[in-house]
């Protein structure tokens, strides 16, 4: 049923949205693409997994995952991306990339290779509406994907951080002219960003009901295509490729199988490559201001 599979690509699609986002927090405004992001996703999955395996209540559990996530989110701003500036651009995006081996290897020595199973915490009570049926869990982790990125929207238009953000995307040394604190606002977009995906990793294991220290690599480079197809620096034109990526994902595997997944999402990239290179929402003179 074509309805139901769009139901099931826009969950995927909500998982996409928000590791595009926090990709594009990081290169929209710091010109930095943190490759840490993906093992920040996997955190969220695997510590909050541990948390509750060890009895923790799962407000605490999830707290803790995402504490985690913050916490080693500034480690990456203090060890991978301060001491690099000035250098080659490709210097922070290695040591990032660095993290992300270290975190998927810390977990592969604590909970193994293989995938756990990760307990439902919801009741299993679904919504139909004929044919159509729509997971309670789908449902709620929908609206909080759409109420964060929503939420982001307003604080980085409304409030006086997000002025400051976006002048630091528009121009770093108009920034510093104007006294924005670079040494407290940028740690802060880290932890930002490591927020949104370590909260894609936790809403992923809640509907999936499956945890690894691997789980991060697939969904991190959809998250950077989801990115690159809307536009990068543009938070919704990550949610529009997000958008795409999941029901394009989705739709395949129904229509043509599973194997021809990864050809379709990726072949939607080179797509816009070709006929869009700044993305569907994107601007051709610079980056697209957030």
């Amino acid at each position: 049923m074509l309805t139901q599979q769009i139901v099931n690509g826009l969950m995927l699609s909500a998982i996409y949205m928000l590791v595009a986002v926090a990709f594009t927090l990081a290169i929209g405004v710091l010109n930095f693409l943190n490759f840490s992001i993906p093992g920040l996703f996997m955190i969220g999955g695997m510590v909050a997994f541990g948390g509750l395996r060890l009895g923790l209540p799962w407000p605490l559990a999830f707290g803790g995952a995402l504490g985690a996530a913050a916490l080693i989110a500034l480690a990456v701003e203090r060890f991978a991306y301060r001491p690099m500036q000035g250098s080659d651009p490709e210097t922070p995006l290695v040591s990032s990339l660095g993290f992300l081996v270290l975190l998927e290897n810390l977990m592969l020595v604590r909970f193994g290779s293989d995938q756990q199973s990760f307990p439902a915490l919801l009741a299993d009570m679904n919504l139909r509406f004929g044919g159509l049926v729509i997971g309670i869990a789908q449902l709620i982790s929908m609206a909080l994907s759409v109420l964060l990125v929503v939420w982001l929207s307003w604080f980085l238009s409304r409030t006086n951080t997000g002025r400051q953000i976006r002048t630091v995307a528009e121009s770093r040394e108009t920034a510093l002219l104007m006294g924005v604190n670079m040494g407290t606002l940028v740690p802060r977009l880290f932890v930002g960003s490591a927020l949104l995906a370590s909260s894609a990793g936790l809403l992923f294991a809640v509907n999936y009901q499956q945890v690894s220290p691997f789980m991060g690599e697939g969904v991190g480079f959809k998250g950077v295509a989801a990115m690159i197809v809307g536009g990068m620096g543009s938070i919704w034109g990550a949610v529009l490729g997000g958008l795409l990526i999941g029901l394009v994902e989705v739709l395949t595997i129904s229509t043509v199988g599973a194997n021809f997944v990864n050809i379709s999402a990726y072949g939607l990239l080179l797509l816009i490559l070709i006929l869009r290179p700044q993305g569907l929402i994107g601007q051709p003179p610079s980056r697209e201001k957030l």
